[in-house]
């Protein structure tokens, strides 16, 4: 597997080797043992969800806090989206941060996001089916958000010539200036 580091350190781009031919391909989308050496963690993946979405739905930027954190090892397995991951940390040099990715079937590209980042999407072709590992269970006690677009955070959404589609519950989110955090260590 390739391994990419972004802009912000502890935030991987994980490339599985791909086996192709006249068939089809073949790839291994998980394994445990070289998820550890390349992230230098020792956590276990605890849950598995799947959601499909339609073109310009923008889902996050959602994080559950401690004790709950949840770390997320994300991808596409149909379509194309525009991930993004944001530093929430305080106290770290990259607190506020953000990092963007495009992933998509035909890519097979995987974004580590570890506990302490908020995470969001938007769906770039007309469907998407995104597919996600979690550290931690979801636990609505811990359940958070900020706005997808925050000015502070600045992230530089893809201009898909329509506005967003969100929830109810992502429109409400609080600016990063007034949502929980997680506390420095």
């Amino acid at each position: 597997m390739k391994v990419t580091p972004t802009a912000i350190a502890d935030v991987l781009v994980i490339e599985p080797r791909v086996f192709g031919d006249a068939r089809g391909f073949f790839m291994e989308s998980f394994n445990q043992q070289a998820f550890n050496e390349v992230t230098g963690t020792c956590l276990d993946f605890v849950q598995d969800n799947h959601s499909r979405s339609s073109r310009g739905v923008l889902r996050g930027l959602h994080y559950q806090l401690d004790p709950h954190a949840q770390g997320k090892l994300v991808r596409v397995t149909s379509g194309a989206v525009f991930d993004v991951a944001v530093d929430i940390r305080q106290g770290s040099g990259t607190f506020g941060k953000w990092v963007g990715v495009e992933l998509t079937a035909e890519n097979h590209k995987q974004l580590w996001i570890p506990p302490g980042f908020a995470h969001g999407f938007v769906v770039l072709s007309e469907t998407a089916d995104f597919l996600y590992k979690t550290t931690a269970y979801y636990a609505p006690q811990s359940d958070r958000g900020i706005l997808w677009n925050d000015p502070q955070i600045g992230i530089r959404w893809p201009d898909l010539g329509m506005e967003f589609v969100l929830s109810d519950k992502d429109t409400r989110q609080p600016l990063l200036k007034d949502a929980e955090v997680f506390a420095a260590r």
